[in-house]
């Protein structure tokens, strides 16, 4: 599986990420800094780490979501490559319109820095095929901005066409219907707040977050 991180001023989890891809897949992925214009080879899968682009200003992820790389992400994405976006991953998404909806602060005012339980909604994508549909994992979370919000009539349309990838299984950050993770209308961009890089050996306290790296290095294989 050829992949890569990227790289934003404020990132504190590519490295996480780079790791965890690498641990999980057997080889390690190319680091991308944000001001390139062009990625440099064909991907199979593109990270967006979690962190705190431009120290959030204006909103999580507004900025970012202007950087050169990105518009190649949006390319990259339209032609089919897997796309993670993680916590501050997700909101870059929202923001670049990859994703509908958008993260605002959390319910509370909280910055929420804890395992959470999350209920595996859709076993359908790259991303989640190891899970089973409706188990219930534990991944870490760590925001301040990570209540998902969009209409109700976007949120029907998630729910009605299976997009739904995780459920926080309690209430978290005030996410509407409790979204922890959301897919897009072709499957191969996934935008979720909880951190699976941070679960993928038992030192870290559980191992929930493999299945998703491996899930997508055995997709990418059998699409070989």
């Amino acid at each position: 599986m050829k992949s890569a991180v990227i790289t934003f001023p404020g990132s504190n989890c590519d490295r996480d990420m780079a790791v965890a891809i690498e641990k999980t897949t057997g080889k390690a992925p190319a680091r991308i800094w944000h001001g390139e214009s062009q990625l440099p080879g064909n991907f199979d899968l593109i990270a967006v780490p979690g962190g705190f682009s431009y120290g959030d200003y204006l909103r999580s992820g507004a900025m970012a979501a202007r950087s050169p790389i990105m518009n190649a992400i949006v390319k990259a994405a339209e032609h089919g490559t897997a796309i993670l976006g993680v916590c501050n991953g997700f909101q870059i998404l929202t923001e670049s319109l990859l994703l509908p909806g958008a993260l605002m602060r959390n319910a509370g005012i909280d910055f929420v820095c804890r395992e959470v339980p999350l209920i595996v909604e859709n076993t359908g994508s790259s991303f989640t095929k190891a899970y089973q549909q409706g188990e219930q994992i534990i991944i870490p979370v760590a925001h301040h901005d990570g209540n998902y919000f969009a209409d109700d009539e976007t949120l029907d349309r998630l729910e009605g066409d299976g997009r739904v990838a995780f459920r926080y299984a309690e209430p978290v950050n005030g996410s509407a219907r409790n979204i922890a993770g959301i897919l897009n209308a072709k499957g191969n961009v996934l935008g979720m707040m909880p951190h699976p890089e941070r679960h993928i050996e038992t030192l870290q306290g559980g191992t929930d977050g493999v299945r998703l790296f491996k899930s997508l290095a055995q997709s990418l294989l059998e699409a070989v």
